[in-house]
């Protein structure tokens, strides 16, 4: 089953002009569904690439660690997943893309785009949620493996990470682990060479379709308050990031918007698009 994108995918999304600039990355224009779509459509035997899905929380840690930015400057794909950086971005005059946030992408992608009993390899999620992962999206039995806690201090659990999807090779590979963990992971599993597919770092979007974390409603969603959900559903983890650190976020965006600001640990956008920007190829039929 395929969805009909509400608007035609860009013909590619790694910094030419149909992308949009924003805190020194270019983003693909595209909603969750028509990114759904676009990535469905890229061959499963295709060389690895993965899909990024930065929000606040990521921008400013760019902004405080410039050795993270490979990480997504080499994503095949940027997705914006935040509203409200979108929001205050075009307060400030600037044009964000449009936002897909990394678990509507992982919703519209399993519920969608999996094809009965095609078999989807995943990093991260309890085991435990497994289940019911399965029975709320219809899909048949992943690939699994949670690495353990900091496996991204420890050289050999994080090889044996990237090890795992060498060896269950799957169209979507889904990267749960949290960032900056889930971006590394990616970007070592494209650098072996030897894997295919497309991975998605999407954050805790199969707990949320699992059950195991209660998501926000759709109300909170759409006003940008989606941050605040979370936070009163879990403070204690979540305190000072959303109250602390996130907020940096709206310095970021204002130094981008006035040229008068100091605007340390931001890029500005490249000028032009590297000569052949990596594609994702939507073949015909899809949507």
């Amino acid at each position: 089953m395929t969805v009909q994108p509400c608007h035609p995918p860009p013909r590619t999304w790694s910094g030419d002009d149909d992308g949009k600039g924003l805190l020194g990355l270019h983003f693909a224009d595209l909603d969750a569904e028509a990114a759904a779509a676009s990535i469905a459509a890229r061959p499963a035997d295709a060389p690895f690439g993965y899909v990024v899905t930065p929000n606040a929380d990521h921008f400013v840690r760019l902004s405080r660690d410039p050795s993270l930015w490979p990480l997504y400057e080499n994503a095949k794909l940027r997705l914006l997943d935040s509203r409200v950086v979108a929001g205050a971005a075009r307060v400030l005059g600037l044009r964000p893309p449009r936002v897909a946030t990394g678990s509507d992408l992982t919703a519209a992608l399993l519920r969608m785009h999996v094809r009965p009993g095609e078999r989807i390899t995943i990093v991260g999620l309890r085991r435990e949620f497994l289940p019911a992962l399965m029975s709320r999206c219809g899909i048949a039995m992943p690939a699994h493996h949670d690495p353990p806690v900091g496996f991204e201090h420890d050289p050999e659990a994080f090889q044996e990470a990237v090890d795992f999807v060498l060896t269950h090779p799957a169209h979507f590979v889904f990267l749960a682990v949290g960032s900056p963990r889930q971006e590394m992971l990616a970007a070592a599993i494209a650098a072996s060479g030897r894997a295919t597919g497309t991975g998605l770092c999407i954050g805790a979007g199969l707990e949320f379709l699992a059950g195991a974390r209660r998501r926000a409603p759709a109300w909170m969603q759409h006003l940008g308050l989606e941050w605040l959900a979370r936070l009163i559903a879990d403070p204690l983890r979540l305190g000072r990031r959303y109250l602390i650190e996130c907020p940096a976020v709206f310095r970021l965006l204002w130094a981008t918007s006035s040229p008068r600001v100091p605007s340390a640990g931001v890029r500005p956008p490249p000028a032009a698009p590297p000569p052949h920007p990596p594609v994702f190829v939507r073949r015909e039929g899809t949507g």
